[in-house]
């Protein structure tokens, strides 16, 4: 298995189709042996059916995963990649926000040797922003990235922690999301943490994005949830010594 894909949902049975479709043509296209992971997040309305119900080409393996209780993105990204069986795993946000195409760049580099996760950025040069966030949402931004670089102590090189579309070398995303605890939004923070301590490289590459504006991330009625599992994190992680690969 070539690419593992990936794709969280939580009430997105008006979006979900045209994900699956456009994942499976992007595996088809390069010729990748390849599987769509959709992981219902406990949604309310007919998200799994929608999913299930999409035709694709029989070279492409479709997989969708449904559990009852909404427990949030990071643990519906785990589960996905938990049942992964890709050389490389990605994980993409419903929703069309970005072209599968942009992850070419990811994936050579991990191809390559250049990064063992390779994370796409909406805010670095070569970007394309076909439409943006509210001028809230990017206020709310802003004070998140201030806090993981001054307070979680992430690195300022990484430009877009958050961006929901993220490939990793397959044996580094299992390993990694096995070990993670983080339920809600804030998981990637600590994957990267994660990565980190263990030596992994972590390398961004431009993406084009179009913002949705159909988000399930809510900064005002979020804000508290987010802080306490940042919080979480790095009561947890501060305990453990830095692993050694």
């Amino acid at each position: 298995m070539d690419l593992s894909i990936v794709i969280p949902a939580y009430g997105e049975s008006k979006k979900i189709a045209q994900d699956v479709k456009e994942a499976a043509v992007f595996l088809e296209d390069n010729n990748f042996a390849g599987e769509i992971i959709v992981v219902d997040d406990g949604s309310k309305d007919d998200t799994a059916q929608a999913a299930r119900n999409v035709e694709i080409p029989d070279g492409v393996k479709k997989q969708v995963i449904r559990y009852e209780q909404h427990r949030g993105k990071g643990y519906a990204v785990r589960t996905g990649i938990e049942h992964s069986s890709g050389d490389y795993v990605m994980f993409a946000d419903s929703g069309s926000c970005v072209p599968y195409d942009d992850s070419l760049q990811g994936l050579d580099l991990l191809k390559y040797g250049t990064c063992d996760i390779a994370h796409g950025s909406r805010k670095m040069t070569g970007c394309h922003i076909e439409k943006s966030q509210s001028f809230y949402r990017r206020i709310c931004s802003k004070m998140f990235h201030w806090f993981v670089i001054y307070d979680m102590k992430i690195p300022a090189e990484f430009t877009d922690t958050q961006c929901g579309f993220k490939i990793y070398k397959g044996d580094v995303a299992r390993h990694l999301y096995g070990e993670c605890i983080t339920d809600g939004f804030t998981f990637d923070i600590e994957i990267i943490m994660r990565a980190q301590r263990e030596g992994y490289k972590i390398k961004e590459f431009p993406i084009d994005w179009t913002c949705d504006r159909d988000s399930r991330l809510s900064p005002t009625r979020s804000s508290w949830s987010v802080l306490s599992e940042l919080l979480t994190i790095r009561r947890v992680l501060s305990k453990k010594p830095r692993a050694t690969r």
